[in-house]
């Protein structure tokens, strides 16, 4: 977990942001940079992105993904890079990226190779289901589920308000990553809210929930709030991810 706030960045988190093995990302955001510096993982080493929507927080770090690869980790464009993604979002991005950099990304995101199927799977084995989820239908919403019917299976919610096509995926996965990005007096069915995690956990039984893309500040970084540095109570197969967090797959199942 490269990132775990939402969009207003609480204390101590950079912006929601996924790593899977090493070389597989979901989005993109802003502070995808500093994430990697951070973690210290050469750009270079990244093999695929699984784009879940078009918000800014989620995408707006993608053309300095392609500075630095193309100027610094991979001047030789030599690595290969996949996006996977709904249909519309590579022009989107490419709309994005002449207006960061004109005339210094058109050559290597030329040698991007585009997958917009609803499932695949990658050279290395994992496998993708992408459905739609309950969001701002105008940047194209969705979620994964990797893996689907394997051991380790998990499910990656994007943005997403409750909704079945998102919780029946859950519910048939053995781990997942889940927004949790308003507090409970915001009105809005766009983002779960903690009393959504808690009916959610309740029917999930032991598949673990891993919660990111918090307005909860990390505990103890700063004596002001922006919202809150105080974690809601939930059951114990609900973990409230902090940025660096690390799951692992072992002979037991998932573990962190």
């Amino acid at each position: 977990m490269l990132g775990t706030g939402n969009a207003f960045m609480p204390y101590g988190r950079y912006h929601s942001f996924a790593m899977i093995d090493g070389k597989h990302i979901i989005d993109c955001p802003p502070t995808a940079m500093a994430s990697f510096r951070r973690a210290g993982i050469p750009l270079s080493d990244i093999e695929t992105i699984f784009i879940t929507h078009t918000h800014g927080d989620h995408v707006f770090g993608f053309p300095f993904f392609l500075l630095e690869r193309r100027y610094i980790s991979d001047r030789g464009m030599q690595q290969p890079l996949t996006v996977v993604a709904s249909e519309g979002v590579k022009e989107h991005l490419l709309h994005l990226c002449k207006l960061a950099y004109p005339g210094s990304l058109e050559e290597i995101f030329a040698t991007i190779q585009w997958r917009c199927e609803t499932e695949g799977a990658l050279p290395s084995g994992l496998t993708w289901k992408r459905f739609r989820v309950l969001h701002d239908d105008a940047v194209d919403p969705h979620g994964y589920h990797f893996d689907a019917g394997k051991k380790g299976s998990f499910v990656h919610s994007g943005d997403s308000g409750p909704v079945d096509t998102l919780h029946d995926e859950i519910l048939s996965s053995q781990m997942a990553i889940v927004e949790m990005g308003l507090p409970e007096w915001v009105d809005s069915p766009h983002h779960h809210k903690p009393s959504d995690i808690q009916s959610l956990a309740e029917r999930a039984g032991s598949i673990p929930l891993i919660i990111t893309h918090t307005f909860v500040d990390q505990p103890g970084i700063n004596p002001n709030p922006t919202v809150t540095d105080v974690y809601p109570t939930h059951p114990k197969n609900v973990h409230h991810a902090e940025d660096g967090l690390r799951i692992i797959l072992g002979q037991e199942g998932w573990g962190f």
